[in-house]
């Protein structure tokens, strides 16, 4: 479990930034080069390279080099743990409201029968 929930530390973390949720957003659309990845952002290739260590860190992002050209692409399994974790505290809230719904509906009714 602890293993688990610092791996959803570090996913939540690096999706935290805008910078990197950008650079998460183009490449849903399929592998990029890092200087393809850097084009829209306004910062420094350097900081771009820091981005996406944290990213890679986080299993968000793998990249393999070929000649100059190091080229990026998303990894899944990170995604998958941070979505599950999200819609198991979805499906916690919905049945609590659901609860909450029942009970208000139970007062209302017998307010109107009394």
């Amino acid at each position: 479990m602890l293993n688990q929930s610092t791996a959803l530390d570090l996913t939540f973390q690096a999706l935290a930034d805008p910078a990197r949720r950008a650079m998460l957003e183009r490449l849903a659309q399929g592998p990029a080069a890092v200087s393809e990845l850097a084009q829209p952002l306004t910062m420094s290739l350097p900081a771009v390279l820091q981005h996406l260590t944290v990213l890679e860190n986080a299993g968000l992002v793998t990249s393999a080099k070929a000649g100059r050209v190091r080229t990026c692409q998303i990894a899944g399994p990170a995604l998958t743990l941070a979505e599950g974790w999200l819609n198991a505290r979805r499906a916690e809230w919905e049945a609590r409201f659901d609860r909450l719904e029942e009970y208000l509906n139970d007062i209302k009714d017998g307010e109107s029968h009394g």
